[in-house]
């Protein structure tokens, strides 16, 4: 039927489709509806006659970020929004865009205006013209800089950040934490089951899933200072990087989120221990002060993870007082299996601290991985 119609209106001849994108660009956001229309006509300004689409990923944002894109879907239909409900980070929305167009080649660029958008034609041009699978926009390569707009903090932590990853990969090029670049398609697709939704550095995580199969070259561009809304960076940012690079060296052996989880883990015994000096004056028997430290440890533990190492996935209301009771289950078991563990192995060998450390990472990973199949999971 679509096909007659398609003919009569072209007199009896099928009338050409039109085609679609070359290019896609990925545009992840949270809390950035102030910059959406700069972004939309930077981006037209730059790629003039290209065939491109713009496809912001909003992670449900209070600020009516997503309704605003939608808006100017319906004034440009280059411009789409793909709204995530109940998923956060900027690596599983960089992934979810790229797998939601059939654009031949894709680019990711930040909503805050920092990355310089009359750069994406010479980027394009390059995959036209070279072999390249992958063009990264540098601010370390000669006469980049990201200066204005990093704070002193923030240069140190990407400097720090940029030479581990470079180590982790194994792969030469200035940025591999840069958010901004230009990938085919057809050298995305294989590497995705592969790579984490956690986190917010999705380029790295595809050099190193490639393991240096990537023909790579890049552009120089300054990093801008922010215009509008808020800095997404903060301390969870590092733990998430540091567990990725943690999990792609142990070959996905240890999740991203574990590192975070042990950390708070190890927290909860020195808020047990205060726990334990406030209640044993109090009088309480040594056996009554030592219950109620290891309730107040498990409930820190639980909404220091709610709040950081799950924030994608936090829950509220009945939904965490379920899973706070469950959680004393899950750690409950963890730490008999923790002690029962020790004593075996301190029967073997009696020196007490290996089989404390044994037993003490046998109880964190039972309590992760209880806790993330069973309360957080997806």
């Amino acid at each position: 039927m679509d096909a007659k119609l398609n003919m009569l209106a072209d007199g009896g001849r099928a009338a050409p489709r039109a085609a679609g994108p070359e290019l896609a660009l990925i545009v992840p956001t949270f809390n950035e509806r102030g910059n959406l229309r700069e972004v939309v006509r930077q981006v037209a300004a730059s790629l003039g006659d290209v065939r491109w689409e713009l496809i912001f990923v909003d992670d449900a944002s209070p600020d009516g970020t997503a309704a605003l894109a939608a808006e100017i879907g319906l004034e440009d239909g280059r411009v789409r929004c793909l709204n995530r409900i109940g998923r956060r980070g900027l690596a599983g929305a960089c992934i979810e865009g790229f797998l939601a167009t059939s654009a031949p080649i894709m680019a990711v660029m930040d909503a805050d205006l920092q990355h310089d958008a009359t750069l994406l034609a010479r980027m394009l041009e390059r995959l036209r013209t070279t072999s390249a699978d992958l063009v990264i926009a540098s601010r370390y390569s000669e006469g980049g800089s990201a200066t204005e707009g990093f704070s002193a903090f923030r240069r140190f932590a990407s400097r720090l950040s940029t030479a581990l990853a470079r180590f982790a990969t194994g792969v030469a090029v200035t940025d591999p934490m840069s958010g901004f670049f230009m990938i085919r398609r057809t050298a995305f697709v294989p590497l995705a089951p592969d790579l984490a939704s956690e986190g917010f550095k999705i380029l790295f995580d595809i050099l190193a899933t490639a393991h240096g199969g990537l023909k790579i070259e890049e552009v120089t561009y300054s990093f801008a200072a922010r215009q509008e809304g808020a800095s997404k960076f903060d301390t969870q940012n590092i733990l998430d990087f540091l567990g990725l690079i943690i999990t792609k060296v142990t070959q996905g052996v240890v999740p991203v989120r574990f590192l975070s989880f042990a950390l708070i883990g190890s927290a909860g015994i020195l808020v047990h221990l205060a726990a334990l000096a406030v209640l044993k004056p109090l009088g309480f028997s040594f056996g009554e002060a030592q219950t109620g430290a290891t309730l107040v440890a498990m409930t820190s533990n639980f909404f220091l993870n709610n709040a950081t190492t799950y924030r994608d996935r936090r829950l509220s209301g009945i939904a965490a007082l379920k899973a706070l009771l469950a959680f004393y289950v899950i750690c409950g078991i963890g730490t008999l299996s923790n002690i029962g563990v020790a004593n075996w192995l301190y029967l073997h060998y009696p020196r007490w601290i290996v089989p404390a450390l044994i037993g003490s990472v046998i109880g964190a990973v039972w309590n992760f991985t209880l806790s993330n199949q069973l309360l957080w999971r997806k």
